[in-house]
């Protein structure tokens, strides 16, 4: 895990955002498209820790954004240039614009001042969807990566975001796949290498008291 006191120089609130990827009822809720990962982001702790995360970013003064994938009723500008675009339309429950699935999951909490951004299109909740000039508006020098899956839209998001001059961190008890021991090995094996991975305590531990607004 990450040093302590390098993790404290990255988590300065005024210059860190906390990314949830895809934490949304159709995707880790009791009705899920998926049933395995929803079942991994539960049972692991993950989910829970996301939500304690998103709660201590509010307190902390920390941007927070939540990437959402989504399609239209009609499908229009969906991709379908792989496997998974293809299985996932064979699903009993869609992600469909303006539905419950599309809603983020319990426990986390969405504030007023979060970001919801959603996605029609690709893997990735960052490359062609606007967060990047979001998190350079907002100052952001770190990016906290949570949520689902290992198996894709997290590395995908923490390779984005090196790639775009960002630092990385990932809570390793915060991010889940399927089957686990592969979420285990893509953290010990690929993440390691470009990313700072940490724990759920360790980031809050960092974060600092509690202030009364984030700088502008």
């Amino acid at each position: 895990m990450a040093a302590y006191e390098r993790l404290g120089d990255l988590l300065d609130p005024a210059h860190t955002v906390l990314l949830t990827v895809e934490c949304q009822r159709g995707v880790v809720g009791p009705d899920a498209a998926l049933p395995e990962l929803a079942r991994a982001a539960r049972s692991s702790g993950a989910l829970g820790n996301v939500a304690r995360l998103v709660d201590g970013a509010h307190r902390a003064g920390v941007q927070v954004i939540h990437a959402i994938a989504e399609r239209r009723p009609d499908g229009r500008g969906a991709s379908r240039n792989a496997r998974l675009f293809r299985a996932a339309e064979r699903l009993p429950v869609h992600q469909l614009s303006g539905s419950t699935a599309v809603r983020v999951a319990p426990p986390i909490e969405v504030a007023e001042e979060d970001l919801v951004v959603r996605r029609l299109h690709g893997l990735s909740p960052l490359h062609g969807t606007g967060v990047d000039a979001l998190l350079r508006n907002l100052g952001c020098r770190t990016l906290i990566v949570t949520g689902v899956s290992a198996n894709v839209a997290i590395p995908n998001a923490v390779f984005d975001a090196v790639n775009l001059g960002y630092a990385a961190v990932v809570p390793a008890d915060a991010i889940a796949g399927v089957p686990a021991d592969y979420t285990a090995a893509m953290i010990r094996h690929t993440l390691t290498l470009v990313a700072t991975v940490t724990t759920t305590g360790e980031v809050l531990g960092r974060l600092g008291p509690p202030r009364r607004g984030r700088p502008q």
